[in-house]
């Protein structure tokens, strides 16, 4: 079986990315590795992002901001990226998307949890794709 590896990267690696690696482990089926990763690591996942996921029933709190070099070295087949400018040009993917996704981090809960719920969808909608064009 062919594997498939996902990788969401945003600046920090501590609210969006960390959410959408969290959806795509609750959503992926099996044969799809899914990461996430910072191009300037912040070292810790954001409270907020504990708190929202954890209202979803999926526990974050062990998951730790990682740089790019903390993720395998392979080619993927899709690199996320979440609106900040940040193309990894050292990061080898098969296909780049980029989401214009606001950084929730200075959010209010409530928009913060808007911000959760779209990258919940997209993250589905992502891996409708995938799975559609295989």
């Amino acid at each position: 079986m062919t594997i498939m590896r996902i990788v969401f990267i945003c600046i920090e690696n501590s609210n969006r990315s960390q959410m959408a690696e969290a959806f795509g482990r609750m959503y992926a089926p099996a044969g799809v590795e899914v990461y996430s990763a910072g191009s300037k690591p912040s070292g810790k996942v954001n409270p907020k992002a504990i708190e929202a996921m954890k209202e979803l029933g999926y526990d974050v709190s062990d998951h730790r901001s990682k740089s790019l070099d903390d993720i395998p070295q392979d080619v993927f087949d899709v690199a996320v990226t979440m609106g900040c400018g940040d193309t990894c040009p050292n990061l080898r993917a098969k296909k780049r998307i980029d989401w214009q996704i606001p950084d929730p981090k200075l959010l209010s809960a409530d928009d913060y949890r808007q911000v959760r719920n779209l990258l919940g969808r997209m993250v589905k909608s992502l891996l409708s794709e995938l799975a559609a064009s295989k």
